[in-house]
């Protein structure tokens, strides 16, 4: 006699679907990988200085290779190029700079935004990568070109709009020429920084504004 036949199984539960797996966000994965690369130019240059400054050194702070630098950048300059315009962005993002005021005391506004310069000049977060780009500017034209496009002219152009704000409310004449009113303000700071002759300091930078608001007939009253 054959035995009974066994019990059909019954149907296990379905097992519970998955959610499919999500695939990697390679955007977000370059943005990471592209801001480690900025971060360690910008440490690197000011512990090691411009000219010991290397791709290889740069890749492997990074924790990236070589070749990923070199399919964004063409040169560590200009990897320290956009990481100076992105520290720019950092210190509006953090604060550190609100904007241009316009209270209407053009001596006070001005003054309150050299002595930022000032401060800026002095921080080894800002001068080390800022003196390799001069350097550097001087002899390769298009980062020259660069530089000046994307860091040194909206700084430059903020000054302009309150210079021409306070000739619309009578304080400067009509005639002042803005751009070399404004190129005389941040030139002496520049040079200073740069060539070292002197300390920079708060007071140097008020003195800047005084003597260049005086040789432009500025009238702080608006009389």
């Amino acid at each position: 006699m054959a035995p009974p036949p066994s019990p059909s199984p019954s149907p296990s539960p379905s097992p519970e679907a998955k959610p499919p797996a999500r695939s990697p966000d390679a955007g977000r994965r370059s943005e990471r990988s592209r801001r480690a690369i900025l971060d360690a130019a910008l440490a690197l240059v000011g512990e090691v200085g411009y000219n010991k400054l290397t791709i290889e050194a740069i890749a492997a702070r990074a924790g990236v290779g070589k070749q990923t630098i070199y399919r964004w950048w063409p040169s560590k300059a200009a990897v320290l190029l956009d990481a100076s315009v992105a520290l720019a962005g950092d210190a509006e993002d953090e604060g550190e700079w609100g904007g241009f005021p316009d209270t209407g005391d053009i001596a006070a506004d001005l003054k309150h935004v050299l002595r930022l310069t000032v401060d800026q000049f002095n921080d080894e977060k800002y001068d080390a990568p800022a003196r390799a780009l001069t350097a550097a500017g001087s002899t390769d034209p298009e980062l020259g070109r660069r530089f000046t496009r994307e860091l040194l002219e909206p700084a430059l152009g903020l000054y302009e709009e309150r210079l021409r704000s306070a000739v619309a409310a009578g304080q400067i004449g009509a005639d002042v020429d803005i751009r070399i009113a404004v190129e005389m303000l941040v030139g002496p700071l520049t040079h200073r920084w740069l060539q070292r002759t002197n300390p920079l300091t708060h007071a140097f930078a008020d003195i800047c504004v005084d003597q260049v608001l005086r040789g432009i007939g500025a009238r702080p009253d608006g009389g």
